[in-house]
């Protein structure tokens, strides 16, 4: 909840009877506001700790050894912080959490690894799709796609490996300012989000 006083915030209950006033009360509080989604996505990353889902390690657990093994890979920042937060949606598109990982990152990371995001489920699918009675191969409708090798590299050296109990993951405050860089300010090319 915003800590705007009432005679701070804007009067319409119909933004067709918005006026400027009201548009510039609105816009102040704005970029308070989003400059602490880093914190905000940090809390929801945290709500993955304890979550197995039959896995032999919690989401959280998997979502930091993904972004350990690309960090220790050399992967850039933006690889990093991708990698980190490839799952976040678990919680909340149990049937589609790629599309809300990739919804968060869009106005901050590359096409490229917007793209890796967005589809990595299908492309992980190679590896159990198949014991669930469903096609493994369904990420091969993208062949020919210039990010197809991208995603299936992801897949199979970060994503895949990361349930290992045993495995040494860098800690969350490790990748916590990384996350502030990446989501500070929405990149040139990606602004306005129309798509």
């Amino acid at each position: 909840m915003s800590s705007s006083t009432p005679h701070l915030r804007a009067t319409f209950t119909d933004m067709a009877e918005g006026t400027q006033e009201d548009w510039s009360r609105i816009a102040d509080e704005f970029l308070p506001f989003a400059a602490k989604l880093p914190l905000r996505v940090l809390d929801h990353l945290r709500l993955l700790d304890g979550d197995y889902g039959g896995f032999i390690v919690d989401r959280l657990t998997h979502s930091m050894q993904t972004a350990t093994r690309a960090h220790h890979d050399g992967r850039d920042e933006e690889y990093v912080v991708c990698a980190l937060l490839h799952d976040i949606g678990d919680t909340l598109g149990s049937y589609n959490h790629p599309d809300i990982a990739a919804a968060i990152l869009k106005p901050f990371v590359s096409p490229e690894n917007h793209w890796m995001v967005a589809h990595h489920g299908i492309f992980q699918g190679y590896y159990f799709f198949h014991y669930l009675g469903m096609d493994r191969n369904g990420r091969d409708k993208f062949k020919g796609n210039p990010l197809y090798e991208r995603t299936a590299e992801f897949c199979a050296k970060y994503d895949a490996p990361a349930f290992d109990p045993h495995y040494r993951s860098l800690p969350l405050d490790f990748f916590e300012p990384m996350l502030h860089r990446i989501l500070a300010a929405p990149r040139r090319e990606r602004v306005p989000a129309d798509g």
